[in-house]
């Protein structure tokens, strides 16, 4: 993985302790709060319900053993022992100190981490297919890219004050596991006439209040030209985006407000303006960001005797198999998930002595490599296929092999009015009912692939516009109500979804869920998923089974 040389550590070592001075100068009464602010979230501090919120950044979701130990580590000493990872693949957390906030950025910096950019109207982490360099359906490695945009966009002096918070996602593969469609900009890499490489270019995605799936504004940009093509979309956007309304202010708005074809207009306007030579990555510079991702595997038979003796003699096992392993575009290799939706637990929540037990399993097992993905959970991309068995093991043994990726369980949640100032209800207790209420794995897997993702607010940090079932928290004269849509998908074929009905009160939610995947059991035909049942008899059987009481 891309390793900072000795500029880059020098960069971020002196940002922590540019930090750690304004921390003494607030804590000595010499600024105030209102002062302060902008400083803290400048280094990723938040000020939440109960305590500061420290969010880590994780350029596309990639970690190493010591960088996941550093966490481990830090949420042991400065937390409660404890992290939650996000669907921007940062990790949060949520009990900090502000006296240690500067101690926990040198800590960071000690491994090649910070919380730059992670808050602030500025271009936020980037966002990529977690399996990036092990799946065979891909193009290229989308980290040589995301890597790319990454050191062009931190601190980038002409993008340090947008009108909004900017986020890009990257997709390589032939299947979107990147949701590009619900980003400011979401890039998919493409394959040209003659067999060159370039990108798809969409703009103007994002959740939120106002939810738009992006436009493509550019079938297909040559790869060289990545970083003046994201320049002039950039600019354009800075020079137009609405800076009077903060509801307003996103660039989904602009290109919606411009139309996406003038919007790509005034792109290729601006594009032609700039001489790509100053602005796109000479190629040796590509190149060694590119060998730093190479990954050596050794030629191994593509079949396991072990796995497969073990598949038939442990149904638990199988069922891990299943669900939670994935094939490896290398022979004998496997990409093994982790979840981190054990039923009744926190979506997203880690332990210190679980990121240990991964960080082990990565260095031993993956090639030194971890992944955070958008669903909250992580996974180890390089695993031989004789080894897969001793990893489930020591998954098992940490609570961390439950057999759900992509079932009803799998649910992705915000932190929700439990942490969370912005929040208008709980999110992590829906979850958990919803979880418990389908915690058999026979069942969850009868059910087959559900994906419900909730929100506690109409900002929607737990993606739940798209959804096939999305549950939003809404504040109703200080009740907590929750608002469900159906029919979202953040893949090839995105889509939001549609509200079902009125709002239900919290005790109504897990009851309503399962009376609509009764109706799905009842309605769905072969090898149909929720979304395509939803999509073939719309809306007015699960309508019915949720609201009949009602009627």
């Amino acid at each position: 993985m891309y390793q900072y040389d000795s500029i880059d550590k020098a960069f971020v070592a002196d940002r922590a302790a540019e930090f750690r001075g304004q921390v003494s100068r607030r804590l000595a009464g010499e600024i105030t709060e209102d002062q302060f602010k902008p400083i803290r979230l400048m280094n990723g501090l938040y000020l939440q319900l109960h305590a500061y919120m420290l969010r880590i950044a994780i350029p596309y979701g990639t970690l190493n053993s010591a960088k996941l130990r550093k966490l481990a580590f830090i949420a042991r000493t400065y937390d409660k022992g404890y992290g939650h990872f996000t669907t921007r693949t940062n990790l949060q957390l949520h009990w900090i100190k502000l006296k240690d906030a500067p101690e926990i950025l040198d800590h960071l910096a000690e491994v090649g981490m910070h919380s730059m950019q992670t808050s602030g109207n500025v271009i936020r982490n980037i966002t990529a297919d977690p399996y990036a360099g092990a799946t065979s359906d891909e193009l290229d490695d989308p980290r040589v890219w995301s890597e790319a945009i990454r050191q062009w966009s931190t601190l980038h002096p002409e993008f340090s004050f947008l009108p909004r918070k900017f986020k890009i996602a990257v997709g390589a593969a032939v299947k979107d596991r990147a949701a590009t469609r619900v980003y400011d900009i979401g890039l998919a890499l493409r394959r040209g006439r003659e067999g060159e490489l370039g990108f798809e270019v969409m703009v103007g995605g994002g959740l939120g209040r106002t939810p738009y799936l992006g436009s493509t504004i550019r079938e297909f940009l040559p790869t060289r030209h990545l970083l003046s093509y994201l320049q002039a979309i950039l600019r354009v956007y800075n020079r137009h985006g609405r800076r009077d309304n903060i509801w307003k202010a996103r660039i989904k708005v602009l290109v919606a407000s411009l139309g996406a074809e003038e919007f790509a207009r005034q792109v290729e306007e601006e594009w032609g303006k700039t001489d790509p030579a100053t602005v796109d990555l000479p190629n040796e510079e590509l190149a060694r960001i590119r060998a730093s991702f190479a990954t050596e595997l050794e030629v191994l038979p593509p079949g396991s005797k072990r796995v497969e003796a073990r598949k038939a003699s442990d149904p638990a096992f199988a069922r891990f198999l299943r669900h939670n392993v994935r094939p490896h575009k290398a022979p004998g290799y496997a990409i093994v998930d982790v979840s981190l939706k054990t039923p009744g637990e926190t979506p997203g929540d880690m332990t210190s002595e679980q990121m240990d037990v991964v960080a082990e399993l990565g260095k031993r097992f993956s090639k030194d490599e971890i992944r955070v993905n958008y669903q909250q959970n992580l996974l180890l991309p390089h695993v031989k296929l004789d080894d897969v068995p001793e990893v489930y093991e020591a998954l098992a043994a940490a609570g961390l092999a439950t057999p759900n990726m992509e079932l009803i369980t799998d649910i992705i949640a915000c932190p929700g009015l439990d942490y969370c100032t912005l929040a208008n209800a709980r999110a992590i207790p829906i979850a958990q009912q919803i979880a418990l209420r389908f915690a058999d794995p026979a069942r969850a897997e009868e059910i087959g692939e559900l994906p419900i993702k909730i929100s506690g607010c109409i900002n929607a940090c737990g993606h739940h516009h798209v959804g096939a079932i999305g549950i939003l928290g809404v504040d109703k004269k200080g009740e907590e109500f929750y608002q469900v849509t159906l029919g979202g998908t953040p893949e090839n074929d995105a889509a939001l979804g549609q509200i079902l009905g009125p709002a239900l009160p919290a005790a109504k939610v897990a009851e309503a869920i399962e009376q609509m995947v009764e109706v799905y059991l009842r309605e769905r035909k072969d090898g149909e998923r929720f979304l395509d049942t939803y999509r073939r008899t719309g809306a007015a059987p699960f309508k019915e089974a949720v609201y009949a009481d009602a009627n």
